[in-house]
């Protein structure tokens, strides 16, 4: 399975030994050992590419149909011989302002690790690079492994909330921006689709909580008690990015209120401005249609000065009728 094989290594007491893609032998080898395990690394296998290794490492049936349809919320469970994670690496494009978000699988077992993943963003590369430089980790097992890579998605869940919050700013200036002319319309839509993108954060990282508190505390096999303090601090800066997401969230829905109130104030001022013209086309409108009904008996019908009287008085209280509106901010 050389595309579906991403890297197959053992690590005896730290230090890397390649495996080729004959992971049977491999892992063969690192249970005889005792201190050793293997870390095979895959991506988006079918299942007949997967049912191998699903009989070598005897995993449960119910966890490899998981890790063969990907979808699924972050958690954790626990089998009789494996444990089974999901977590979900984001990334965010900054240009096109969207979270996408891929599917990250962790079988751990007595010997061995083994990683799944769906989609492009994985931090497993730069995970496996780092560990192998620090062997001393490594040392520790499958469930160095497991902390190493929930560190890692969990602290660019960090990244991506701090980029997503200056996005957020730079929206909230353009929504409070006193410029008149905007297509409110297409703000509205920028606002609901940043909400979107948040939304699609959360379902990354919200999920993820109750599995980071399981493995800080004891029973769960497969994981040292040394290492629980480490699951510990990930649960922190996970608390730390559902917080900003949530903040996030948060100020979506209240800049969003203040442009649909925003919107309203404005409609108020176009319909306070259109009445005052209204106002002042309607007083020398009024005037004409009264002068112009086929009355015989009018006043002032047959006065010499009547015709540039009117105009005058209708001037008049037409200027009257712009300061009034002009004072009170109607024009």
């Amino acid at each position: 399975m050389p595309g579906v094989i991403v890297d197959c290594a053992i690590y005896r007491e730290g230090r890397r030994t390649d495996c080729a893609a004959d992971f049977s032998r491999a892992l063969k080898a690192a249970r005889a050992e005792g201190n050793s395990f293997l870390w095979l690394g895959m991506h988006e296998p079918t299942r007949e590419e997967f049912d191998r290794v699903t009989s070598e490492f005897a995993l449960h049936p119910l966890a490899v149909e998981d890790a063969l349809k990907a979808h699924q919320r972050p958690k954790l469970e626990v089998y009789d011989d494996s444990l089974f994670m999901v977590l979900k690496p984001v990334t965010y494009d900054d240009r096109a302002e969207t979270v996408t978000a891929s599917e990250l699988m962790v079988f751990v077992g007595d010997s061995f690790v083994v990683t799944v993943r769906h989609g492009e963003a994985s931090p497993l590369a730069a995970v496996r690079r780092r560990l192998e430089e620090h062997p001393e980790i490594l040392r520790h097992g499958p469930g160095a492994v497991l902390y190493a890579i929930s560190d890692a998605v969990v602290d660019h869940y960090i990244e991506v909330a701090a980029e997503l919050a200056l996005d957020m700013e730079e929206l909230e200036a353009e929504v409070f921006a006193p410029v008149r002319g905007r297509d409110t319309r297409n703000t509205a839509a920028q606002i609901y689709a940043f909400k979107r993108e948040v939304m699609e954060f959360r379902r990354a990282t919200g999920p993820l909580a109750e599995p980071m508190a399981r493995l800080q505390n004891p029973g769960v096999p497969f994981v040292h008690d040394h290492a629980r303090p480490f699951f510990r601090d990930v649960d922190d800066h996970l608390t730390r990015a559902n917080e900003s997401v949530d903040n996030l969230d948060r100020l979506l829905s209240d800049i969003l209120s203040a442009h649909l109130a925003q919107m309203g104030v404005r409609q108020n001022d176009d319909m306070r401005k259109i009445s005052a013209w209204a106002a002042l086309a309607a007083v020398p409108t009024l005037i004409a249609g009264v002068y112009g009904m086929n009355f015989e008996n009018m006043p002032e019908l047959r006065w010499q000065w009547g015709y540039p009287g009117v105009l005058v008085v209708m001037i008049l209280i037409e200027v009257s009728l712009y300061r009034l509106f002009k004072r009170r901010g109607w024009l």
